[in-house]
């Protein structure tokens, strides 16, 4: 993946009068839940709860306790890390308000059915003790027993028993009598058949086993069914990363492309490990936009992790960012462009790439040594073997290490525009023979091809008493 695609995302968190700005450092999508992590810049920690993309609440925390909801969503949740391509399309707004912790039950009750508060309050366990989040569930349940709803209270007694499972007052009443024939309903009846009734416990149960075949399926039409494409999507990108298994790869992409734009797309599939110039074929189209706008480095970026697997209609593309891309851009990417740029000097000819390779040849000289160099283009030396511009590489490092070839070897350098080693090669030459004018000539006109007017002048001035 190229990470020079990939943007931070941040995030704003108003809690109370604070205001603190952070990165979102990890995504975790379960069911309806989405748990987001947040550092702030001044490393502190805070975590979102969302249900059905609204924030019920979020806190900074200095450590999540083992079992907690979030700690066991990390483990069978969808995760997406901060690197993630994707991963700005999941965040719901780029602005958190915290709620009112002392009013927040009451306001989840104005949103939500009681069964998907009691459900949502088993989230929030880094945030409350688990006393205060069962008292929330047991009032629940004794509402529904009250008013003769059995079925409704015992899936809340259901949640209960599982979210505290050292409760043994819930899971005496999840077993009891009472409640015999429910719990005979659930572990009997097909999930087809609890959905009609429970629709929740269903979507629940398929999410942690959805990469079982059976649940996964189920999942898959429940989502659809919801209009869920953003999860249902999510699913999707698991399993590819899991299974190494693309499939309608075209639909899906039609369904991201309400999320994303194709270009980040284009990343969040090389992220997948999927070559997208291969499977889809639109692609080509945004690229030569881009060559059109001169965005040349942009669509390379692009290109970058692709450029030996491309179709050959890409061929006319990769020549033009040959000639277009700014010498600096290929040398500090000189290893990803290595085989493209030896597949394009065999095409073109050495008189047609002698210029570029010099240009080339002389932004790769401001980074490494000659010998590096040379040892870097060796591949491109290979497909060009008489190209003069490698012979005055080859010739350089003949004479690298003689003392006597010092005004030869600086006037390559001159040539490859690297003044600064021709200028410490001319200042040799000029102590090794003090009567010689040509090193104070060239050491004047180095001066000047840096733009440092005074000491050309200097130099220029022993070049007139010499005279």
């Amino acid at each position: 993946m190229n990470n020079e695609l990939i943007m931070p995302v941040e995030i704003s968190i108003k809690e109370k009068k604070k205001l603190s700005q952070g990165k979102v450092m990890q995504v975790v999508v379960f069911s309806r839940c989405t748990m987001i992590e947040v550092e702030s810049s001044l490393n502190e920690n805070y975590y979102l709860i969302y249900y059905k993309n609204n924030l019920v609440y979020g806190e900074k925390v200095e450590k999540i306790e083992k079992d907690s909801f979030i700690d066991k969503i990390r483990k069978i949740g969808i995760v997406l890390h901060s690197d993630h391509p994707f991963l700005s399309a999941i965040i719901p707004s780029q602005t958190a308000t915290i709620p009112n912790k002392n009013k927040l039950f009451s306001q989840l009750q104005n949103q939500y059915s009681l069964q998907e508060v009691a459900y949502i309050a088993t989230t929030l366990d880094s945030f409350f003790t688990k006393k205060q989040l069962s008292n929330v569930i047991y009032k629940i349940f004794y509402h529904y027993r009250r008013n003769g709803n059995f079925m409704q209270a015992f899936q809340i007694i259901k949640i209960l028993a599982n979210f505290a499972p050292d409760l043994n007052s819930a899971r005496e009443i999840k077993n009891s009598l009472e409640f015999h024939s429910y719990m005979e309903f659930y572990t009997s009846s097909s999930l087809s058949t609890i959905q009609q009734k429970d629709s929740l416990f269903v979507e629940w149960h398929c999410f942690k086993y959805r990469l079982q075949p059976d649940e996964g399926k189920m999942l898959e039409g429940l989502l659809r069914k919801q209009d869920s494409f953003l999860t249902l999507l999510l699913f999707w990108m698991e399993k590819v990363e899991k299974y190494s298994k693309v499939t309608s790869i075209e639909a899906y992409t039609t369904m991201a492309l309400q999320f994303v734009s194709m270009e980040k797309w284009i990343v969040t599939l090389d992220y997948l490990h999927i070559n997208p110039f291969q499977v889809l074929p639109q692609t080509k189209s945004m690229i030569e936009e881009m060559l059109q706008e001169e965005h040349y480095e942009t669509a390379a970026l692009y290109l970058m992790n692709f450029l030996n697997a491309l179709p050959d209609t890409y061929e006319e593309i990769l020549h033009t960012l040959w000639e277009h891309l700014d010498p600096t851009f290929i040398a500090t990417h000189i290893d990803t462009f290595m085989v493209m740029i030896q597949q394009l000097v065999l095409e073109d000819g050495e008189k047609q790439s002698e210029q570029r390779l010099l240009q080339l040849i002389g932004k790769l000289l401001e980074t490494y040594d000659l010998k590096e160099v040379h040892e870097k283009l060796l591949p491109i030396q290979k497909s060009a073997p008489h190209s003069p511009v490698f012979r005055k590489i080859n010739k350089m490092l003949t004479l690298l290490d003689d003392p006597d070839q010092m005004m030869e070897l600086g006037q390559y350098y001159a040539e490859f525009k690297q003044y600064d080693e021709a200028i410490e090669c001319f200042s040799w030459e000029m102590e090794l023979y003090p009567d010689d004018p040509a090193p104070v000539s060239q050491l004047s006109k180095m001066y000047q091809n840096k733009g440092m007017v005074k000491e050309a002048f200097a130099y220029h001035q022993i070049l007139d008493q010499m005279k």
